[in-house]
């Protein structure tokens, strides 16, 4: 398995537990036998000699002495200060409450949700309206005779690259209705007609702050309203699946979190379809459940049937895994027997009670959830002893099947408990009516008037993914209530309003230049869940990135598994303020760094959980420089000055006439004094202008090495390039840019060699972390052909000659890999005899030389493609005894983020084709709905064709297993070299042969050339990679067990509204009602649409 160029690892360590850590200091003496082919003195010399020459060129076309000099003249006008985090992290989580405050309240969603409700309350429901609105996927659609298809129309889209160059329209919105939903049924109609008064509130908000990505409303009665209007397109079955109402930002918004248990009556008449019908309707419960619920589901006949055995007698939370873990089991379930339903409710009703009573749950709404195709009692009397007369568990009967013999005893139970029945007869019923619990769980929020702002866990918005890429955001929402006097005690949600927040806006609040070279910010959920933090992944793949399954909802202790105890995140989940301090190995690019202390510090606001980690050593202090307004603006002009694109150093989106200025624009605006409107950070600025000046003799001095540079002197130099801390660059090309080897260096797509909103060039932190006065020399992520790659070399220049001491900046220089390892080859063939003949060459055909770096990856190799692997997939033999010498340590990693390969042979597919097959019908349908009449779904029960796709299907699938990725832990081996040990000579015995090599390291730099004797065969060593290995908890059945109950820390909500006085508990359902299908007609259509 390859490994991901992408994981080396920095060790820099963070303080979360003021612990000190003694170095084992290990002393190798050389090893045993007297065998030694490769003379030490020799490989020395090599060393030397290549060692001299690439420091010779590194820095002559860096300037890094240059620089050095420069930065040691205005040692006396700077000023060094130890960083204050938990000041630090305090500014941070205000700057972050004030924008969330800027989003919620005062402009964005609160302006939403009041003209919302002022536009409900002035209309009167017309139930013949008719209205023609812009339906999102008919839009620019025509017909065979080129006219525009109903509720279509002309649409104007422009590419805007503020949407990840989607097509959109500014001046309006568009409605979209799901696919099994009908597109001019009266409730939507009247609910687009007066929603249409939010385009005027949308324009406006997108006006006022153009950082804006969408803004939607989404109505109880499904259709969603978005802004800017964009076209939606039908997926490859002309299916679109999405429900707003079943999204995170909805359900939490419009209800208050809950415990709920799901009884599934599995005896013997929910045979078939009734029992396929019952699995889906539990799966789309399950789909309405969030973060902060809590659930089990239990079957039941004569027993009681935990769906998971190991959660007998407990609830767990609603997250993305043990949903999914559920669902699994869903497929287990078969019917026989007879229903005990008095059993099953004492059962629910007592695993509520118990379990609230833990203090472990949402402690505020209770439901049971009762999916059955009957009941033969009212079962009052367990009502009456375990829910009378408080009514705190609400009891939501489903009734399965088309039988209605049954369904007063259900309603019965459902008004009796301030729930509400519904009946399911297919599977197209499925979705609308699980839907109806949600508004009878909204009707206290709604009584209260209370409009609770919540604001979502990151998440990767699907229709700006299908533009430039994937863009990560939160969503803030809160509900839109009837505030009609005469439906006051209805408590009528009429649905929610939300904005998406792109998770950059976050990160422009981050003081980055503050926090170090490997410093970062991050924040939480109130559930542990990251919103914003440097390591998390939530995409893998190569090309086109997917999403992980469990992207979202990725922990604190995924990325900082550091903090075996969760300290560190508990503390952060219950608000707490403070200091804290663990050793942490920082993942940076593909080995491992020294470790080194790092501080973090925690604090809270309203909305989410924000920390600050800086590294010990360097990574503590701060300097502010001096110089004059005028002699900063002026080397801030210079051509070849750059500003890291995502630092805000001055807040451009304010105000319209700022928003198309650069950050150098914007600073010079500022500093000019003539726009008291422009805000910036004058504390950063500050620091740019005294980095532009210190800087700005290397472009003179690169002028000079270009004017200078001879036709064949050093022509594998391509580019010299400079980074502060700032965010300040510089660079200088020594060739034309179209014969540059790598094109993207320093560019936007070149994500790891650029200053981004979170984290330093890679380039910078690895210098950062080599001895002062070294280079570190590394390869890009891709190596490609020979003479189409390159090697870095990058230095760091340190402002005080004190080891603590801040770094200032970071320089290098990009050259051709092909001229660096013609260089190394040169240097191999020298040799110390007066005579010319050298005892041993790299080109002897029993001798293999090999340049490899601090953490064991192959720079140079006469086999070109090991360039870039591990040494130890090469030389196995040779890397086990540099381990077992000390002269390389090995570290494991951990990566809770991975995917696995498994091979599943679960009918999924089947289900998935069927849903596809039934809602791809729907699509169709609604297109010729208005001539045929709302008749589709008795059609399916009289023929039962749900049972027919069903059963074709899930035999097929049956048959066909798959591969698929799912999420998993893994561990990984990486290794880092002994900075003190310079050199070792060592000896392996190969079956009596014995096999010498010499390792030596390259001075002033971070490297090693390692000289290998192949006479003998030592194939019975295996090789050592960097593969990562599946921790494998599942196996065993008591550490699965205890997995699914372990509930980490979390905090609740702030808000809960489980009932209220004033609420009518007698709107609790009815049965679904179905008039006469034109059943001969419709068959011809599924005919046609479903040949067998």
């Amino acid at each position: 398995m390859q490994v991901d160029r992408s994981c080396v690892v920095s060790s820099a360590w963070c303080t979360w537990l003021l612990l000190l850590f003694s170095t084992l200091s290990t002393t190798v003496n050389g090893v045993g036998g007297t065998h030694q082919s490769i003379p030490p003195s020799v490989v020395k010399l090599w060393a030397s000699a290549f060692g001299g020459e690439m420091k010779s060129i590194s820095a002559k076309y860096s300037g890094s002495q240059l620089l050095q000099k420069k930065y040691k003249e205005f040692e006396r006008a700077v000023r060094v200060e130890e960083i204050d985090g938990l000041r630090l992290v305090k500014r941070l989580a205000e700057n972050m409450e004030e924008m969330f405050h800027k989003k919620a309240q005062a402009m964005k969603v609160r302006r939403l949700v009041e003209a919302a409700e002022e536009a409900h309350l002035q209309h009167r429901e017309d139930p013949n309206l008719q209205y023609e609105y812009f339906n999102a996927v008919l839009i620019n659609e025509v017909d065979e005779e080129g006219n525009s298809v109903e509720l279509g129309g002309e649409f104007i889209l422009q590419p805007n690259d503020h949407f990840n160059n989607l097509s959109v329209n500014l001046s309006l919105s568009v409605v979209q209705v799901p696919t099994n939903m009908y597109n001019k049924d009266s409730a939507i109609v009247n609910g687009v007609y007066w929603s249409e008064a939010l385009n005027k509130v949308f324009v406006d908000n997108f006006e006022r702050d153009p950082s804006l990505i969408w803004q939607y409303f989404g109505s109880a009665k499904g259709f969603f309203r978005q802004y800017p209007g964009i076209k939606w397109k039908p997926d490859e079955h002309g299916v679109i699946a999405f429900d707003c109402r079943n999204r995170k930002w909805y359900i939490q918004a419009a209800t208050s979190p809950k415990d709920v248990v799901i009884l599934v009556d599995v005896s013997g008449s929910m045979k078939g379809l009734r029992l396929t019908i019952a699995r889906q309707t539990v799966s789309s419960i399950l789909d309405t459940l969030g973060d902060d619920d809590f659930f089990n589901i239990i079957a039941y006949n004569e027993e009681l049937h935990y769906v998971e055995p190991c959660l007998n007698g407990t609830l767990v939370q609603a997250d993305i895994t043990n949903k999914d873990h559920f669902r699994e089991h869903l497929d287990k379930l078969f019917a026989q027997g007879i229903g005990m339903l008095d059993i099953a409710l004492t059962e629910a009703f007592n695993l509520l009670s118990d379990f609230n009573e833990t203090g472990r749950g949402s402690e505020c709404s209770q439901a049971i959830m009762l999916v059955t195709d009957g009941a033969v009692d009212t079962y009052d009397a367990i009502f009456a002893k375990y829910n009378w007369p408080e009514r705190k568990v609400r009891i939501f009967p489903y009734l399965i099947g088309r039988e209605s013999a049954f369904a007063d005893n259900l309603k019965w139970m459902a008004c009796a408990n301030k729930g509400y029945f519904t009946q399911i007869s297919t599977l197209a019923d499925v979705q609308e009516n699980v839907m109806e619990y949600l508004h009878v769980l909204s009707r206290p929020k709604v009584i209260d008037l209370e409009h609770d702002t919540v604001w979502t866990e990151a998440y990767i918005d699907s229709t700006l993914e299908d533009g430039q890429g994937p863009v990560l955001m939160t969503t803030v929402a809160m509900p839109v209530f009837s505030t009609k006097n005469e439906t006051r005690n209805r408590g009528i949600l009429l649905g929610v309003v939300g904005t998406d927040v792109p998770v950059s806006e976050l990160l422009k609040t981050i003081p980055k230049y503050k926090l170090g070279i490997h410093g970062y910010a991050f924040a939480i959920t109130n559930n542990g869940y990251i919103l914003t933090h440097p390591d998390l992944r939530p995409l893998y793949g190569d090309g086109k990135k997917r999403r992980k399954p469990n992207y979202s909802s990725v922990d604190l202790s995924e990325v900082e598994w550091e903090d075996k105890d969760d300290t560190l995140r508990n503390a952060m989940v219950n608000r707490k303020t403070g200091t804290f301090s663990m050793e942490v190995k920082k993942s940076v690019d593909k080995g491992v760094r020294n470790p080194k202390f790092k501080n973090a510090q925690t604090h809270t606001n309203k909305s989410f959980s924000d920390g600050v980690a800086l590294s010990r050593g360097h990574g503590k202090f701060f300097f502010r420089g001096n110089v004059t307004v005028e002699e900063g603006l002026h080397d801030l002009e210079h051509p070849d000055v750059a500003l890291a694109d995502e630092w805000t150093y001055c807040n451009t989106d304010e105000h319209p006439e700022h928003r198309y200025l650069s950050q150098i624009e914007a600073i010079k605006l500022y500093l000019s004094g003539h726009e008291p409107h422009l805000k910036c950070d004058k504390e950063l600025v500050q620091e740019v202008l005294f980095d532009a000046v210190v800087t700005a003799p290397l472009e003179a001095y690169w002028t000079s090495l270009v004017l200078n540079k001879s036709e064949n002197s050093d022509k594998g130099v391509e580019i010299a390039y400079l980074g502060t801390r700032t965010g300040l660059s510089r660079i200088n090309l020594f060739v034309v840019p179209d014969e540059l080897t790598n094109q993207d260096f320093l560019t936007a797509e070149d994500k790891e060699g650029v200053f981004n909103a979170d984290h330093f060039p890679l380039w910078y932190k690895r210098a950062a972390e080599q001895v002062p006065g070294t280079f570190v020399y590394s390869l890009p992520f891709n190596i490609g052909s020979e003479n189409k790659s390159v090697v870095l070399a990058s230095t760091a220049i340190q402002l005080l000659d004190e080891r603590k001491s801040p770094i200032a900046a970071a320089v290098g220089i990009q050259m051709k890999l092909e001229f660096f390892q013609k260089k190394f080859w040169t240097a191999s063939r020298q040799c110390a005899a007066l005579d010319g003949k050298c005892s041993i060459s790299c080109d002897d055909e029993n001798i293999n030389c090999y340049l490899i770096d601090n953490n064991g990856f192959v720079l140079v190799a006469e086999d070109y493609t090991l360039t870039g692997k591990f040494f130890g997939e090469a030389e196995g033999a040779v890397m086990s005894k540099l381990l077992q010498m000390g002269s390389f340590k090995r570290v494991t990693l951990y990566d809770y983020q991975a995917l696995c390969w498994v091979y599943s042979e679960s009918s999924d597919s089947g289900h998935t084709l069927l849903d596809v097959r039934a809602e791809y019908f729907l699509y169709h349908f609604t297109s010729i709905h208005a001539k045929l009449g709302l008749h589709l779904l008795v059609f399916l029960v009289e023929f039962n064709l749900y049972s027919w796709w069903y059963s074709d299907l899930t035999t097929k699938a049956q048959r066909i297993g798959r591969s698929m990725q799912v999420p998993c832990d893994t561990e990984y081996p990486a290794f880092v070299s002994e900075r003190t040990i310079k050199e070792n000579t060592g000896n392996i015995d190969c079956d009596g042969c014995i096999k010498s090599f010499v390792i030596q390291q390259i001075p002033s730099s971070n490297l090693f050339m390692v000289v290998v004797d192949n006479k003998c065969d030592c194939s019975m060593f295996e090789p050592i990679t960097m593969d990562p290995i599946e921790i494998m908890y599942i196996l065993h059945w008591p550490k699965n067990s205890e997995r699914l109950k372990m509930q980490k820390d979390r905090r609740r909500p702030d808000t809960c509204h489980p009932f209220h006085p004033e609420e009518n508990s007698m709107e609790c359902g009815g049965a679904a009602s179905l008039n006469p299908s034109l059943v001969a007609t419709l068959l011809c259509v599924l005919v046609a649409l479903f040949p067998r």
